[in-house]
Formats: C-alpha cells, sequence, structure tokens
C-alpha cells in the first residue's frame, strides 16, 4: 500500500535557457562617387537617343537615391561584330584611377556579352547595375561561364558548317593574304594596337588637361583639379605637376 505524503511539494529544477542577443549585420555603405557606362547598338540608336535616354534615367534615378556623384558618364556605340569597346576600356580606368564604381542601367542586356563580361573580371572594378544592384564577382563569373559556353557552341556549330560547305567544293579564306608581306603587316598592326593598349590608362583625361593648358592654367592647377573630382593614379595616389606634364608629353608624341 502506498502511504500519502503531506511534505511541501518541490518543483523541479530547469537548467536555465541561455537567451543568445542576435548578430547585427551592418550593411554595405553604398558607394559615394560613380562613373557610368552606357551602350547602345546601333549608330541609330546612338544619334537618336533611343534606349539610352533609359539608361540615364535609369542611372541618375540609382544615384540620386544613394545620394552618390556621378563623376562621369561614357557612351559606347557598338555592333554585335566588333569586340573591341574603347569607352568601356575609359569607363573602367576612370572607375579604378578615382576610386568610383562603375555603374550600368540593365545587367541583363550586357549579360550574354563575353567581353563586356571578361572586361570587367579582369579590370577588377567595383560595380553596379541598376536593375541588379545585389550582383557581384561570382555573378559575373556565372554569367561569364554561361555566356562562354554559348559562344563554345556557336563557334562549334559555324566550324560544322564551314566543314560542310568545303567538304561540297567551296573555298574558305582568301589565299591572297597568306603572303609573308601580309603576315608581316598583320604581327606589325598587332603590335601597334597592343602599343595604344597601354597607352589607354589616361586617354580619357588628356583632353580635359590639354583644354586646360590652352587656358593657361599651371601644371599644378590641373593637379589639383583632377584631385578634386577624384581622379587617382594608377596606384592610387594623388595627382601632382610633375605627373600631368609627363602624361602630357607621353600622349603628345
Amino acid at each position: 500500500m502506498f502511504q500519502s505524503y503531506e511534505g511541501p511539494i518541490v518543483q523541479p529544477k530547469h537548467p536555465r535557457t541561455t537567451i543568445t542577443p542576435p548578430t547585427i549585420v551592418t550593411a554595405v555603405q553604398p558607394p559615394r562617387t560613380l562613373v557610368a557606362y552606357y551602350r547602345v547598338s546601333t549608330d541609330k540608336q546612338g544619334a537618336s537617343g533611343l534606349g539610352l535616354e533609359g539608361q540615364k534615367a535609369c542611372v541618375e534615378a540609382y544615384a540620386a537615391a544613394i545620394r552618390a556623384r556621378l563623376l562621369a558618364s561614357y557612351q559606347e556605340v557598338e555592333s554585335g561584330c566588333k569586340s573591341d569597346r574603347p569607352m568601356l576600356d575609359k569607363a573602367i580606368a576612370h572607375a579604378n584611377c578615382s576610386g568610383a564604381t562603375l555603374i550600368i542601367a540593365k545587367l541583363d542586356r550586357l549579360a550574354r556579352n563575353v567581353h563586356f563580361l571578361s572586361g570587367l573580371m579582369k579590370s577588377g572594378v567595383n560595380f553596379i547595375a541598376c536593375d541588379n544592384p545585389h550582383a557581384n564577382r561570382l555573378t559575373i563569373h556565372i554569367l561569364a561561364a554561361v555566356a562562354e559556353d554559348e559562344a563554345q557552341r556557336i563557334s562549334e556549330r559555324t566550324k560544322a558548317a564551314m566543314a560542310a560547305y568545303k567538304a561540297r567544293g567551296g573555298v574558305l579564306g582568301t589565299p591572297a593574304n597568306l603572303t609573308a608581306a601580309d603576315r608581316l603587316k598583320g604581327q606589325r598592326l598587332s603590335a601597334a594596337r597592343s602599343k595604344a593598349r597601354a597607352q589607354q590608362a589616361y586617354a580619357y583625361i588628356v583632353p580635359f588637361m590639354r583644354e586646360e593648358r590652352r587656358r593657361g592654367a599651371s601644371l599644378r592647377g590641373i593637379a589639383k583639379t583632377l584631385n578634386a573630382q577624384g581622379h587617382r593614379l594608377r596606384g592610387g595616389g594623388p595627382w601632382t605637376a610633375v605627373q600631368v606634364m609627363r602624361v602630357l608629353d607621353r600622349y603628345s608624341s
């Protein structure tokens, strides 16, 4: 038989629950300065402003929303057959030298462009796309991989079509371009292009320097203006009168 217990009721002790405070995630600070890059695919669009006004409005609205200053803008008029994009190179150089962020209106209109994506990755420039502000270098790597795969598939289909054409008796290439003299000419042109690309680092800013000199500005004054506008040397240092003189001498030769 069970005996009844009339003593005090003792409540079981439970271990104290430790409440961990939530982790506070600090938001990434938006950029303070921007360099815009606009692209239209044909000369007709570039002349009429078709597509360009929408890009400008998008970029300006985004810059105003994050309270950033737009240092400069570069407009590219290109066709699908061209792979060189000098204005993109200038925009990237300006952004890198001034410590600014490259901004584009829509990433989707450039996401299938292998040359654009590879140029972004190689340059290491910070960038923002208004339609996808959370895109980062990983996003660009993924897009570049997809674009490269698509380009490879197009290349394979083109080679297969050319092989079929040749099998039917078609003649490929231009025999006149295979002479030794033409090969030497091609090598010289390639070397000239390489030298021109090496001189692109400050090409975007040389016209401004020359115009200031024509107005009577001193080298020191030009350097002061460049620093005030956020421009920097390739190494990240500020402009000096000596550096301005060297750049002007280099591009005058």
